[in-house]
């Protein structure tokens, strides 16, 4: 992929800066952080904001990217910010297949002709949606990708979804990595404080 400015790599970084202005250990350090994750959330909302407001993948590009999921996640936004549940509830809605997720649209060919449904994407759906307080919708998403796995429990990047069948490299660390946090949340309490109802928003 050619260097863009992608709203991803930003939004992650705001995340990143929020949980150091956390962790900071002096008050000057808390406001300069904390201001300079607002400014490029700024930013980024004036160049990277859909019309439907969800984020896009880039400024010039309207589509959706599954890394769009995990600033969120990371702490960089509120799961009840609208245009998080804006940008999970197109995604789903657009780039997902039978509880597998594609990372993003390489062109007009139907998703599965293009590349496999990668698992460490619906990994990240499944953390989106526990976020959000949908733990049914956040198992079926982690039992769903758990199970696209060969016979010694490993995972490969992708997964054809209409063969059945292993796809890329093996084994990638991330998305084994991202397949053991995903367990390890779902096995805590659900998270509270959020409806289960969905955002159906076109």
């Amino acid at each position: 992929m050619r260097a863009r400015h992608w709203p991803h790599s930003r939004l992650i970084c705001v995340a990143g800066l929020r949980a150091l202005a956390t962790a900071a250990p002096a008050a000057e350090h808390v406001a300069t952080w904390s201001a300079l994750a607002d400014s490029l959330l700024a930013e980024t909302a004036a160049t990277s904001l859909h019309p439907s407001g969800r984020w896009q993948r880039a400024p010039d590009d309207p589509g959706l990217d599954a890394a769009l999921l995990l600033p969120p996640v990371r702490g960089g936004l509120p799961p009840d910010d609208p245009r998080v549940r804006r940008t999970l509830s197109a995604y789903t809605r657009e780039l997902t297949r039978d509880h597998y997720a594609y990372r993003f649209r390489h062109d007009e060919r139907p998703l599965a002709e293009a590349e496999g449904a990668f698992l460490l994407c619906g990994y990240a759906v499944a953390l989106a949606e526990h976020e959000q307080g949908h733990r049914e919708e956040a198992l079926r998403w982690f039992e769903r990708n758990r199970a696209a796995c060969g016979p010694p429990g490993l995972f490969t990047e992708e997964y054809d979804i209409g063969q059945r069948q292993l796809r890329g490299n093996l084994p990638p660390a991330f998305v084994h990595a991202l397949m053991l946090e995903t367990a390890t949340r779902l096995a805590a309490d659900p998270h509270p404080g959020f409806s289960s109802e969905r955002d159906t928003t076109p």
